[in-house]
């Protein structure tokens, strides 16, 4: 009966597929909740006890509903209510295997959102599994639950770092190591063991890694703002890459990992030339069917790098065509906004230590393309200057609030993208005053007077 039932469910989905919304998903509900419906309820009470078929069948379930659909969510609680999925789970007469849970787990991300109840008892069998012994299909399919949404702000974190021991990282497919690192980057996740074991196996295999997967695993590494130990064989080894390989790099790709290179300060100025070249600008062009903001934005950033931290470089300038004037771009890919509620911390407790709001700014924007959080002007004896001051400025300090969408969701390192802002403020004469991070936060008022240095009299 279990192999007719999955038999019908494939044939429905299958028929789901041609239909149409809105009309389409009404006749799907319709069945659901009438004729169809009931017999999968029966159905599914009678083979709930094998689990090949459960997951199966769960699985076509998961392709017909959509949560959306009042209808078709009435049936999941008529099937739900039937269910014995906790029994399931729990018995030891079944052998379930890694990729039926995670089978599982999507359909009830799908149905029920990642608080379902049978969702952390799929999650909670994933964790007594033992990971050395999965194959790279099981590897990959707990890495594509986790980022469906189970593992959000870094939740499984000790389960994350299990199973991507350096053993793994040296003989799972480059892929599925790839992948890995793409959804450390995406989670903005940095889990240090991951990290060093795939810099450590990166060293050794990268010369069997495609262009794509090259640049996939060491983008991470400047996103999340982290050197491994073995930076320098890493970087080295990319260089070499870069050299040997270096027309085969998809341009939108090319200009990715070169970017994240500078994030972390390994500057690839020889290459910069390249990227810079007016050829490789209309490739580039070519490729995304015109350059988008988040593009011009990357290769201005990339061009102020080269600039002020590599004094040396004679190479061409981008054009002026190619740059941006602040890094404000859609997403925040280069720029995070800072905290309001932060925010209104700090500037209450600025109005107490100068006196007056005018003695501050917020969101100012720079000729440098950076904005600031907090700018405060000095003279040259030290005195505090009001903001609409234009001359006789002979420091300006930025004060970052970073709150904790700047930082990786699990530690407290700051992001690859906010560290290079701090950096280029300094070389362009901005005192950058120690960072007021979010967990530096209580409920009391801040003493904003700590953050600035003792040179500074701040007198007015």
């Amino acid at each position: 009966m279990a192999l007719k039932v999955i038999k019908r469910l494939q044939l429905l989905r299958q028929t789901r597929a041609h239909f149409s919304p809105p009309g389409g998903l009404g006749c799907i509900s319709r069945l659901l909740c009438g004729p169809v419906g009931e017999p999968l309820c029966v159905a599914y009470r009678c083979i709930q006890r094998q689990s090949a078929s459960l997951y199966e069948f769960v699985h076509h379930c998961q392709g017909l509903f959509l949560r959306h659909w009042v209808k078709e969510k009435a049936f999941l609680d008529r099937l739900g209510s039937c269910s014995s999925s906790r029994q399931v789970l729990h018995s030891s007469a079944l052998q379930i295997s890694v990729g039926q849970l995670c089978t599982l787990g999507q359909a009830q991300l799908a149905l029920a959102g990642p608080g379902c109840g049978i969702l952390e008892q799929v999650m909670e069998q994933v964790q007594r599994q033992e990971p050395s012994q999965w194959s790279p299909a099981e590897l990959t399919a707990v890495y594509g639950l986790l980022q469906a949404g189970v593992g959000e702000e870094g939740s499984y974190q000790d389960l994350l770092n299990a199973i991507h021991v350096l053993k793994m990282s040296f003989t799972s497919h480059p892929e599925t190591v790839t992948k890995v690192m793409q959804y450390f980057g995406r989670r903005n996740i940095l889990s240090l063991p991951v990290f060093d074991a795939v810099a450590e196996s990166f060293v050794y295999r990268a010369d069997d890694y495609s262009t794509s997967q090259v640049a996939r695993q060491i983008i991470p590494f400047g996103k999340l703002g982290y050197l491994p130990p073995n930076a320098g064989e890493v970087f080295q080894k990319v260089e070499a890459i870069l050299y040997a390989h270096f027309s085969n790099f998809q341009p939108r790709i090319l200009l990715n990992l070169l970017h994240s290179c500078v994030l972390v300060e390994r500057f690839p100025v020889n290459f910069v030339s390249k990227v810079f070249n007016l050829y490789f600008l209309q490739k580039l062009q070519e490729q995304v069917m015109g350059v988008d903001r988040i593009v011009l934005a990357q290769l201005t950033q990339l061009y102020i790098a080269v600039k002020l931290e590599c004094p040396f470089y004679e190479g061409p300038k981008l054009l002026s065509m190619y740059c941006v004037k602040f890094f404000l771009t859609p997403g925040q890919s280069l720029e995070t906004t800072f905290d309001g509620h932060l925010y209104n911390y700090v500037k209450t407790g600025l109005v107490d230590l100068l006196g007056t709001r005018a003695y501050f700014t917020s969101r100012v924007l720079t000729p440098y393309c950076y904005p600031l959080d907090v700018e405060i002007k000095l003279d040259e004896d030290g005195y505090v200057l009001p903001a609409s001051e234009i001359d006789d400025i002979f420091k300006r300090i930025s004060v970052c609030i970073d709150g904790h969408k700047r930082f990786t969701v699990n530690t407290r390192q700051l992001l690859g993208k906010e560290a290079i802002k701090q950096r280029h403020l300094r070389l362009l004469g901005y005192e950058v005053v120690r960072n007021i991070p979010y967990y530096e936060f209580s409920r009391t008022r801040p003493r904003l007077l700590n953050i600035f240095p003792l040179s500074y009299r701040l007198s007015w």
